[in-house]
């Protein structure tokens, strides 16, 4: 009992942090009043942006950095950090809508800019294969903030009763509880020092023997090892991603980067840094991947939000126009920049119909693929090794792998999940 005694006497004694108090990526105790102290590279970057001298990349990194890091909020047992990405839409929405609804002119820049602003941000972090919370963000609050005028803006017009209200409204609940279930679980590979089913005793020695190889010589291999392409078909034959004799088992791959074997229409996510069972793609709305466990919520979030918002939309041209059809009063509605209230509602339709026409896009392409049994990112890597078959002018990239007809191939997405080790010997190739 003596050592035990002595240990406890050695270790210092942790001090409970206050609800203003952090500990930084120093590993030192700040405190949130303290955010703009002690900041060299803020001071450096201050003065050469006031003596009109460049700021270097790294400088900026730096100050990004040391911002994200110091940017927290009051919590019980200490700060909590602010996600920087979550902040831009909360502020920038809101003013950007108002400013557009003062003429029409300005209007057709601010809607015309957004959408370039947002496809430029988006760009710039997949490139960087960092994950952002600026479009989670930008979505919800776009939901939050379109409500919210429609009740401040819409609803005492006397148009829109107490039933299509409480429609609109759930509607916009639905449309949350899907969001939820598609942030779930996309179905993320284990390791295989946590999963029973492990590789038998050849599949484990070829892997041993062939897997740096693979590595080394594999087409699309990124620089931190991760395997982001498959083989061609004449180089999966000679491979050893089949048990010998078996042809009824899964092509397997080996991922180097999770150190683990990948069933079939598996892949590795670079922004997540996991490998997902039947990977679609990384969708940046959810912040999340789509694949084999949430791709059905997916679905059903694209689905009920494109039904909420034409109801929104034709609410509120309805109140704001009427007697026009909803395709008139969207191109020809005089009269309503004479008052701001109409003003604001109209550029606010505006802005919805630009966001739905995207999410409508986006969910054809969805239909599309599950009816071929494809997905995004096979169709992606079809396009770039030139193997799919372009139909319906280009629409649709069918790679002829997993393809077992229309119904087939929709009661296979609707049974997405149930048996996540079992798939049918169709789908070897």
């Amino acid at each position: 009992m003596k050592p035990v005694k002595k240990n406890k006497a050695e270790e210092p004694e942790l001090e409970p942090l206050c609800c203003c108090e952090y500990i930084d990526r120093n590993g030192e105790k700040n405190h949130v009043a303290a955010c703009l102290c002690d900041c060299q590279d803020l001071d450096e970057g201050c003065d050469r942006w006031i003596t009109c001298k460049s700021v270097g990349p790294e400088t900026c990194e730096r100050i990004m950095d040391t911002i994200s890091d110091r940017l927290r909020i009051p919590w019980l047992r200490g700060a909590r950090k602010v996600n920087i990405s979550i902040l831009p839409p909360l502020f920038l929405l809101p003013v950007f809508l108002r400013v557009a609804s003062w003429h029409f002119l300005l209007g057709v820049v601010v809607l015309t800019s957004l959408p370039v602003l947002a496809l430029w941000y988006y760009y710039l972090t997949h490139r960087r294969k960092e994950q952002t919370l600026f479009f989670l963000s930008l979505g919800l609050f776009s939901l939050g903030y379109m409500y919210y005028v429609f009740l401040q803006e819409v609803v005492p017009k006397g148009r829109v009763g107490p039933t299509r209200l409480a429609l609109l409204t759930c509607g916009l609940f639905l449309i949350l509880l899907a969001l939820y279930r598609a942030k779930g679980n996309p179905g993320y590979l284990r390791h295989p020092a946590s999963n029973d089913r492990s590789p038998s005793g050849s599949q484990t020695e070829c892997l041993i023997r062939k897997g740096p190889d693979k590595t080394k010589g594999f087409p699309g291999a990124d620089l931190s090892g991760g395997l982001n392409n498959r083989m061609p078909k004449d180089e999966v034959k000679g491979s050893c991603r089949t048990a010998a004799g078996s042809p009824a088992k899964v092509k397997e791959d080996w991922c180097a980067r999770c150190q683990l074997v990948r069933p079939a229409r598996a892949w590795h996510c670079r922004i997540c840094g996991v490998c997902v069972r039947r990977m679609d793609h990384h969708c940046v709305w959810i912040n999340s991947c789509v694949g084999e466990s949430n791709h059905q919520a997916f679905i059903l979030a694209l689905l009920i939000f494109l039904l909420t918002s034409m109801y929104g939309i034709t609410l509120t041209l309805d109140t704001i126009c009427r007697d026009r059809s909803v395709f008139t009063a969207l191109f020809y509605c005089p009269g309503v920049y004479a008052n701001y209230s109409s003003a604001l509602c109209f550029t606010c339709v505006w802005y919805s119909v630009i966001i739905t026409a995207g999410m409508a896009y986006i969910f054809l392409i969805q239909l599309i693929n599950i009816s071929y049994n494809v997905t995004e990112r096979e169709v992606q890597q079809a396009l770039r090794q030139k193997t799919g078959r372009r139909l319906l002018c280009g629409l649709v990239v069918d790679t002829g792998q997993y393809s077992r007809g229309f119904l087939r191939n929709w009661h296979q997405f609707s049974t997405l999940g149930t048996h996540p080790f079992h798939h049918p010997a169709e789908d070897i190739v």
